[in-house]
């Protein structure tokens, strides 16, 4: 027997921002992407593709959601940084690794994963793999390249933990300019630095029309990276 539809209280259902077809979803025809098209590593393929979304003005490609989980509660955290290095190792993102949210989930959970959004080209970019610190030493080069106010809040922000109120930022970073005042080269802070994702698992994702989109995902197998089609 069927019943009458209780009352909506959906507030948003079904959005189709920036579609030119009133009431249905914007296609993705900007490109197609066959196995032929990549490059024998990820990290070769992700940097050709980052240099194309240059190219392509996407703003700051660099942006990327860290998600982490922690354990053995499972849940897991979210939250966009900027990736600061790629090399054959992985990827390098910087981050207080004393009192953050991730710091907390990647002390029990060493593994976790990446999301690239390229809207300008229709692209998205996923990354899974374990996590590693990056020695101070190799942190104070990027942290050198910070300007000042950058170098100083990463001292003075204990990231993640409760405010009484802005006030109590503020004199915190006065605190840490006295200490460091008159001095231009400034030490990474201890509890600062890298991380690098090492990837395990890396998939490519080009947008298609009717969402029947091109997956290809490179996985290691040993030393070795095994290339697949996913379906969408």
């Amino acid at each position: 027997m069927l019943h009458s539809a209780a009352p909506s209280n959906k507030r948003i259902f079904a959005p189709t921002g920036g579609s030119t077809d009133p009431g249905h979803a914007v296609q993705y025809k900007a490109g197609a992407l066959n196995i032929s098209d990549l490059a024998p590593t990820p990290t070769a393929q992700f940097h050709a593709w980052f240099n194309e979304a240059l190219a392509a003005g996407v703003y700051q490609p660099e942006t990327v959601t860290l998600a982490t989980c922690s354990l053995p509660d499972g849940k897991p955290s979210a939250r966009t940084v900027f990736m600061k290095e790629l090399d054959d190792r992985g990827f390098v993102v910087y981050t207080n690794m004393g009192t953050s949210r991730k710091a907390a989930d990647m002390a029990s959970n060493p593994q976790a994963a990446l999301t690239f959004w390229w809207r300008e080209m229709e692209r998205q970019v996923r990354v899974e793999g374990r996590t590693e610190r990056l020695t101070s030493e190799e942190s104070q080069v990027y942290y050198d390249t910070r300007i000042r106010g950058s170098r100083i809040g990463a001292w003075a922000s204990p990231q993640s933990q409760v405010l009484e109120g802005r006030e109590e930022l503020e004199r915190r970073v006065e605190e840490v300019e006295k200490r460091f005042d008159g001095q231009e080269k400034i030490p990474v802070p201890e509890f600062w630095g890298g991380v690098r994702v090492v990837p395990e698992v890396v998939e490519f994702w080009q947008g298609r029309e009717s969402r029947l989109h091109d997956r290809l995902r490179y996985r290691r197998e040993g030393e070795e990276w095994v290339v697949e089609r996913l379906s969408p």
